[in-house]
């Protein structure tokens, strides 16, 4: 209901119906063609049909925010989910699309936007209304988005009523550019909106980047001056990664061992068909496996897995790349096998180079080091 308040408030905003005790003036009579139409007093039945329209409106985007899904159909005209409800409900065809007036459609992208703003402001104040009077700490990092614009991620981290830790995501905030000085000033921006409380900040916690914990200048810097109880701590997940990522390259066995895995995961899952007869391979294993008794089958169990990237920045991505070479190991030897027979020149000495390193009791020692202490 309170996202429906909203959204009414900002379409009366745009002239499509009479607000109650309107004071006329001059200015409002200047362009006559478009406020004209404006002061036209509606029927219930109107009021009833546009208020069916804009629930309708509003429980679409919601799903489509929930699932994660696109809004607009091929011609980003028409919310096709929409479209799809009235086409199977009568009650709700008989107010939407064909039957309301043109200016009541509500399929244009700004009233989309003004109904996703409306839920975020509601979420957020569900959000601080559950934290009360708490003190709670800052989680803040900053990314690249795919249109290459920079945007701010802050999350509260807080102890509930009940002694539960929550995390909560309150906001993205677009960025200029990626100073101290411009976070500090989106920070002080996404704060100002919910009415949070600086004195409240009792910890903050970023990644190593100087920006954000630079002794001088850095957010956390800029931040303490604010508030000198909000303790910074850096990630540990970072800290992790870090030390990682240091010890892969200073250590030989380690160094070569990520180089091993890059490689075997970059020549076996390049290609589409190396990829479709790994799957191939490793389904019959499966097979081979359940009908020996093996593996247990259940619901949810023996799902179909693909060989997993790592990711530099997430040291969780080079346990899942290990774990999934584990799984998939004797159907990744039968397809560099096929390579060492079939391929051409480059791919036979890949493939040669790669079958005797990773069948190594060098190799496979490291290996298993490495996945026990990642896990």
């Amino acid at each position: 209901l309170n996202i429906q308040d909203q959204v009414r408030r900002a379409y009366l905003q745009r002239g499509h119906v009479q607000p109650k005790n309107h004071n006329f003036k001059l200015s409002d009579f200047v362009n006559q063609k478009r406020r004209f139409g404006t002061y036209t007093r509606h029927s219930d039945k109107h009021r009833s049909d546009y208020r069916a329209h804009m629930i309708a409106t509003i429980d679409c985007i919601r799903f489509l925010l929930k699932q994660g899904l696109a809004f607009r159909g091929h011609d980003e005209k028409t919310l096709m989910l929409l479209r799809f409800l009235t086409d199977h409900k009568e009650d709700i065809n008989a107010v939407t699309f064909d039957n309301a007036p043109r200016n009541l459609q509500m399929t244009s992208n700004d009233i989309k936007k003004d109904i996703v703003s409306c839920g975020a402001v509601e979420t957020t104040n569900m959000i601080i209304k559950e934290m009360g009077d708490v003190l709670f700490s800052i989680v803040i990092d900053e990314s690249r988005d795919i249109s290459t614009k920079e945007q701010m991620v802050v999350v509260l981290y807080y102890v509930d009523k009940n002694g539960y830790v929550v995390e909560s995501f309150i906001g993205i905030e677009h960025v200029i550019s990626t100073t101290s000085i411009s976070l500090k000033e989106a920070f002080d921006k996404l704060f100002s909106r919910p009415g949070l409380s600086m004195s409240r900040l009792r910890g903050q916690r970023y990644d190593g980047a100087s920006n954000m914990q630079g002794e001088f200048n850095g957010l956390k810097t800029l931040i303490l001056k604010d508030n000198k109880c909000a303790y910074f701590i850096h990630y540990f997940a970072h800290q992790f990664q870090l030390a990682l990522i240091s010890m892969a390259k200073k250590h030989e066995d380690v160094n070569s061992l990520f180089n091993l895995v890059a490689m075997l995961v970059n020549v076996v899952g390049t290609s589409a068909k190396r990829r479709d007869i790994l799957q191939e391979k490793h389904a019959q294993v499966v097979i081979n496996a359940l009908d020996n008794g093996e593996l247990s089958s259940g619901r949810g169990l023996n799902q179909e897995i693909t060989l997993k990237r790592s990711v530099d920045t997430r040291w969780g991505s080079h346990y899942g790349t290990l774990l999934s070479i584990i799984t998939m190991f004797p159907s990744i030897v039968d397809v560099l096998e096929i390579m060492s027979n079939e391929g051409n020149f480059e791919q036979i000495f890949q493939a040669t180079m790669l079958l005797k390193c990773i069948q190594s009791f060098d190799f496979e020692f490291n290996f298993l080091l490495i996945k026990k202490i990642l896990g």
